[in-house]
C-alpha cells in the first residue's frame, strides 16, 4: 500500500514541478527550491518557541492537548517537507503551516479521549502514588 501512495506522490510532483518549472523558468525555480529550503530550516530552527507559546496557551487553556499535538506535528512535518526539493512537498508544507489545515488533515489521525498516549497515563488507576522503599538497618559494632 505503501509504495501505491508513493507511486501517486511521486506522479503529481513530478507534473506539477515539471509545470511550475516551465512556466517560471530554471533560474527561478531554482531560487524558489533555496528559498523554501531556507524557510523550512527557520521553522525547523524556531520550532522551540512555537512548542513554548503553545504549551503557555494549553496552562492558561486556550487550547486543548489534541490541538496542541496536532499542531506542534503539522508544523515540524510542514518544514521538513519545504526543505524536501519540489513544488508539491512546499505547497503541503507550506499548507501545514496554517492552523485550520493542521487540525483538519490531523483530527483523523489524534482523536480524541482513549487512544492518545496522553490519555492512556492520565486515566490510570490504582496506586501510582505509592513510593515502595526498603528500609536497611546497618548497626555499626564498635570493638573495644
Amino acid at each position: 500500500m505503501f509504495l501505491i501512495y508513493f507511486l501517486i506522490y511521486l506522479f503529481l510532483e513530478v507534473m506539477i514541478t515539471t509545470s511550475i518549472a516551465g512556466s517560471i523558468g530554471g533560474l527561478w525555480t531554482f531560487f524558489e527550491i533555496i528559498g523554501s529550503a531556507v524557510l523550512g530550516v527557520m521553522i525547523f530552527k524556531n520550532f522551540n518557541i512555537s512548542i513554548a507559546e503553545n504549551l503557555q496557551k494549553v496552562s492558561r487553556g486556550q487550547m486543548g492537548q489534541d490541538e496542541f499535538m496536532k499542531l506542534n506535528i503539522a508544523s515540524l512535518l510542514g518544514a521538513i517537507l519545504l526543505i524536501i526539493p519540489g513544488f508539491f512537498t512546499d505547497i503541503i508544507g507550506l499548507l501545514l503551516q496554517l492552523n485550520f489545515v493542521a487540525k483538519a488533515v490531523f483530527s483523523k489521525f489524534i482523536v480524541k479521549g482513549n487512544s492518545s498516549f496522553y490519555s492512556q497515563t492520565q486515566t490510570k488507576k490504582g496506586e501510582d502514588n505509592v513510593i515502595d522503599v526498603e528500609i536497611i538497618e546497618h548497626h555499626d559494632s564498635i570493638s573495644k
